[in-house]
């Protein structure tokens, strides 16, 4: 551990890997919306958030668990999952008037065909303007789940199948039919009123 007079402790949420404030420090002070993408254990949160002097102020968000009031059976914390999230917030800030936002990645790296960038293509489907490189947004089919039908179909042995899918099966999804049931919850969260 450093010591020593000059030695300066760093604020405690970079201590605790929440918060970059070199970063901040330039968002903040913007006054524009921010789009937030955080991952926890289990789930996505996708928020839009402007900074202010009082603290700062959650226009609208979106949760993972949402996605089953849309009949999403897939996992919480995958890139479809994201994905849908993102459409979802972006419909819920263009029904309070928030059509444009920035990124605001926190800590995490900007890692090409991340989470996050599905989530910004799906707030840029529903029609929110987000300066992004379209470079970084995974491929529309990993977006669907193909990858995972695909890795599926590829098991021979029926009890590793099983094991490693339990999730989708348990929740009454085959993973094969991922692609599909994603469509079908796109086009539901597309419908629905927010």
């Amino acid at each position: 551990m450093a010591r020593g007079p000059r030695y300066r402790v760093a604020y405690r949420r970079r201590r605790e890997a929440k918060t970059n404030y070199r970063i901040r420090r330039i968002m903040a002070p913007s006054g524009r919306t921010r789009f937030v993408v955080r991952a926890s254990n289990k789930h996505i949160i996708v928020q839009l958030i402007t900074s202010k002097i009082v603290g700062d102020v959650v226009h609208t968000q979106a949760n993972s668990s949402e996605l089953q009031k849309y009949g999403w059976l897939g996992g919480n914390k995958n890139t479809s999952a994201a994905y849908l999230l993102g459409l979802l917030a972006g419909r819920k800030a263009l029904s309070l008037g928030i059509d444009a936002a920035i990124l605001d990645l926190g800590l995490a790296p900007p890692t090409k065909g991340a989470k996050i960038f599905a989530a910004v293509k799906g707030a840029l489907d529903a029609g929110l303007e987000i300066p992004c490189d379209r470079d970084i947004i995974p491929e529309l089919g990993r977006i669907e789940g193909q990858s995972i039908s695909k890795y599926a179909a590829s098991f021979e042995d029926k009890s590793e199948f099983e094991r490693v899918f339990s999730g989708y099966l348990k929740r009454g999804l085959n993973p094969q039919d991922l692609p599909g049931h994603f469509k079908t919850v796109k086009v539901g969260i597309m419908e629905a009123s927010v």
